[in-house]
């Protein structure tokens, strides 16, 4: 097994997250951030890195983020299966917004055979242990960004933390690439006041007489709200709305409880 080299001091790992944070922020393509991710990937004492979303990016090229160092065998192999939706890593990262280490993957989730197989074969590739940090967008596919060691080295100990603030900020850096990449991707529909408000409460079961007595105006008019914002989502079913708005930010769990 070689050495792996000492963990940087604490002031100099911070030292390095300040100049991390500030070059992200002046990355202009997948390339400057791949280069800058290699750089604290080593300082944190890990082999890889991947930031990517949770998509099979064949079947949507160029729309998606992924910028990573993997070893091209286990990527081959991982796009041609189409593991991006069965992926262990990336299922258990729905269950936490922070960074997680992959060895407590099987206290988050139920691991199937398939998933053992699949954490197997990571192995087998070259990709040994590791940890997640969940990517989650309103509006957005979720993504994540890892790091891992190669396979027979050991982790570098407690630092989730700073994995954390590491891939926070990678992936706003990778997302605002990617905008200027595809312009109009990420341009959400806009509702006015009072279709959110008749959204909202018919979100909480109500009907549009009942609307128009709490917001005072006719029940023609509340059906006229409902109407256009489902013509600024394309949807036709205020199910299928009260979905996409939920789903973009526009209303939020918290609006529908609300009595």
């Amino acid at each position: 097994m070689r050495r792996r080299p000492k963990p940087v001091c604490l002031m100099g790992m911070c030292n390095a997250l300040a100049r991390f944070i500030e070059f992200v922020a002046g990355a202009n393509s997948p390339a400057d951030l791949a280069d800058i991710l290699s750089e604290i990937t080593a300082g944190m004492g890990y082999d890889y890195f991947a930031l990517t979303h949770h998509v099979d990016l064949q079947a949507a090229p160029g729309s998606t983020i992924r910028v990573h160092n993997y070893p091209a065998r286990w990527v081959e192999y991982f796009d041609r299966n189409g593991l991006a939706a069965a992926d262990p890593i990336h299922r258990a990262s729905q269950q936490t917004a922070v960074a997680f280490a992959w060895q407590d993957v099987p206290e988050m989730i139920s691991l199937t055979p398939q998933d053992r197989c699949i954490l197997a074969l990571a192995v087998d590739h070259g990709i040994g242990g590791g940890c997640t940090i969940p990517a989650h967008v309103p509006g957005e596919v979720t993504g994540s960004c890892s790091f891992a060691t190669a396979t027979g080295q050991t982790l570098p100990p407690g630092n989730l933390a700073l994995a954390q603030l590491v891939g926070g900020f990678a992936f706003e850096g990778a997302r605002r690439i990617w905008r200027v990449r595809t312009p109009g991707r990420n341009e959400r529909p806009r509702l006015t006041d009072r279709q959110r408000d008749c959204l909202i409460w018919a979100a909480r079961g109500k009907s549009d007489w009942e609307i128009s007595r709490i917001l005072e105006i006719s029940e023609e008019t509340v059906a006229q709200h409902i109407k256009q914002a489902c013509e600024r989502y394309g949807v036709q079913k205020r199910t299928s709305l009260m979905i996409h708005a939920l789903f973009d930010g526009t209303i939020s769990f918290a609006d529908i409880a609300r009595r």
